[in-house]
């Protein structure tokens, strides 16, 4: 059998297992990106492909989305950092809507600033609906382990959110009340 035969034959079993990790895991449409990257990667190492070739698929199929992940956070900090040189030039109104954004901004910063182990895991619960068990799966883990794991990333996640929205409020209330000072300073009697 010619190695394009065998990639065939290991394409034809595996595509659809591939197809189905990746898809859990950041959903369909990204997930048959991430399954045609998949295939791809086997197709220049189709020489290497290891027997049985599942496994190796797979991790390369997670290696490709935990890539996607960073990106996604390179992109947040990004969106978080502009949204943040933008509010510093304009007012904030009060009103739901603004609180809304604001809390989302805090939170997509908060998020971004993690460690890819903490993000990747937070967001495999909170964002693509997996179990506990389900991601203690993904992550090649115990039960018990992804349950200390997901307890310590939610408390760091925490503090930072703290931090943020300390940090925030500071930088929203001190041009507000220096304003409101300067106002009262310059009114007439």
């Amino acid at each position: 059998m010619t190695t394009a035969e065998r990639f065939r034959d290991v394409y034809e079993e595996c595509y659809p297992r591939v197809l189905g990790y990746a898809t859990s895991l950041v959903g369909r449409q990204a997930g048959e990106d991430i399954t045609s990257e998949t295939f791809t990667v086997a197709w220049r190492r189709r020489h290497d492909l290891p027997e049985p070739a599942l496994p190796w698929l797979l991790g390369v199929a997670r290696n490709l989305v935990r890539e996607l992940r960073r990106r996604d956070a390179l992109r947040y900090a990004i969106a978080a950092e502009e949204a943040e040189r933008i509010s510093r030039g304009t007012q904030i109104h009060a009103g739901d809507v603004a609180a809304e954004v604001t809390d989302r901004h805090i939170a997509l910063k908060a998020l971004a600033s993690l460690s890819d182990t903490d993000r990747e895991l937070l967001t495999l619960i909170a964002w693509h609906g997996l179990s506990a068990k389900e991601a203690a799966q993904v992550l090649n883990c115990t039960g018990a382990t992804l349950t200390v794991r997901l307890f310590r990333a939610r408390r760091r996640l925490e503090k930072v959110l703290e931090t943020a929205q300390a940090t925030e409020a500071a930088s929203v209330h001190t041009p507000l009340e220096a304003t409101i000072h300067t106002q009262q300073q310059g009114a007439p009697a």
